[in-house]
């Protein structure tokens, strides 16, 4: 792996996140106006139509999934409407950088998730690294202030959620397409959230409204390819550490788009998140390169 492919995949990682972050905010800016069920059946209907003509390139369009790997496909796309869900409507009623703070805790859940579900080992040093990462996520989301809402709970929940959805792909067939997955989960997030979306009267949407939905539309279909290239170049060790520019990207577009600017405390905990974050990263990182070490000298 050459110093430019790690460059091009950090990049390319920094591009996925500004994209996921763009699609928030366009999505923030008309969630007041119209409802949350109509903008995600709406957006649900271009992405997967996109993602289906990826899926029928990349000739992963039919596809007979194992009966385990159908229950795991069946667990993920549950655990990704419950994320849609308890995102938009946390994002839709928090600052952009506060719910986007909360979710940095991510690879310390699912590290956590790893530990207790698959037994995976974890030393102390990233166990208390752990700790200290969601002792700074109490410091964003402070239990018990006037600042907690049910809004900072949805947060949460979407933690859990993207954690359960992101073990269950870890656990799903090596040659199981991704693209196929991703098409399921498309179609399913489409199918549940119109059938919701019908049961009330829908909000006739402004030329406004429908430019940004549009805009969000082409941001979250960016951030999945640019996701999908950087799994393709570079070390996965390294591009991952700059999943984190997600947070910066969220700050400056929360500040410049609705005003809002994270209080010292919401800042001081995001710092520990994502330090805590970049360590757990670093040490896996370093274990990996342990193994395949040791593995090489086996063979030897």
């Amino acid at each position: 792996m050459t110093r430019s492919d790690n460059l091009t995949g950090a990049l390319l990682m920094m591009a996925s996140m500004a994209c996921f972050v763009l699609n928030d905010t366009f999505m923030k800016a008309i969630g007041n106006d119209v409802p949350l069920n109509q903008l995600v059946f709406l957006r649900g209907l271009i992405t997967t139509a996109a993602v289906l003509v990826m899926a029928w390139r990349m000739k992963a369009l039919f596809v007979r999934p194992t009966r385990t790997d159908a229950a795991l496909i069946g667990l993920r796309t549950l655990a990704e409407i419950g994320m849609v869900y308890f995102f938009l409507t946390a994002l839709f009623n928090m600052p952009l950088a506060n719910i986007t703070a909360i979710l940095q805790a991510l690879p310390l859940t699912v590290t956590l998730g790893a530990a207790l579900v698959f037994k995976e080992r974890i030393g102390w040093r990233r166990m208390a690294a752990i700790v200290v990462g969601f002792a700074g996520v109490l410091l964003i989301v402070r239990p018990g202030s006037e600042g907690f809402t049910i809004y900072s709970v949805y947060g949460l929940a979407a933690i859990v959620c993207v954690t359960v959805r992101d073990l269950s792909t870890r656990k799903l067939s090596p040659d199981m397409p991704s693209m196929f997955v991703t098409l399921i989960n498309g179609l399913a997030i489409t199918l549940v959230f119109g059938a919701i979306s019908l049961q009330s009267e829908w909000t006739p949407m402004e030329p406004r409204e429908w430019r940004f939905l549009l805009a969000a539309t082409v941001m979250i279909i960016g951030g999945s390819l640019f996701a999908i290239m950087v799994m393709r170049v570079g070390e996965i060790s390294f591009t991952s550490l700059f999943r984190y520019s997600g947070l910066l990207f969220a700050l400056a577009l929360g500040w410049v788009a609705f005003g809002d600017w994270p209080d010292n405390l919401t800042l001081l905990g995001a710092g520990i998140v994502m330090g805590s974050g970049l360590f757990t990263l670093y040490r896996e990182a370093q274990l990996g390169r342990k193994k395949r070490a040791s593995h090489a000298l086996r063979r030897h």
